[in-house]
């Protein structure tokens, strides 16, 4: 018995090709924007560093999604934090430090001086 080929006319095989590329497109990741495009000064900058080393595999921060925690963006707009707490810089220090239920404890890993610069930071979200 011989396969039967199927023979597909060449304006489905173009149709097919530029719906492969649209969708390949559509999934471009938008460009992360430098420190100076989002106008950070210098102590923001650190602290962007502190979140992208520590922060980031569980936080997003300009986007309201969370990955294994919740989105940081606009945390210091907000009133209260998710926990109940108010949003300000005690209470976040307090869980930067100390931990919360599933985050961890970042006291040890961090200096005064880093935590300082990763609040001013989160200002900026």
């Amino acid at each position: 018995m011989r396969p039967t080929l199927l023979f597909v006319p060449s304006s489905v095989s173009a149709l097919l090709c530029l719906l492969a590329l649209v969708a390949a497109l559509g999934c471009q990741v938008e460009r992360r924007k430098s420190d100076a495009e989002l106008g950070l000064n210098a102590t923001q900058a650190i602290g962007r560093n502190v979140f992208d080393a520590d922060c980031a595999r569980c936080h997003e921060p300009y986007s309201s999604r969370g990955l294994h925690g919740p989105s940081l963006r606009n945390l210091y707009k907000k009133q209260y934090l998710p926990s109940g707490m108010p949003a300000n810089d005690e209470r976040i220090t307090a869980v930067i430090v100390g931990g919360r239920v599933k985050m961890p404890a970042f006291g040890s890993a961090l200096s005064d001086a880093q935590i300082y610069a990763l609040l001013a930071y989160l200002k900026t979200l």
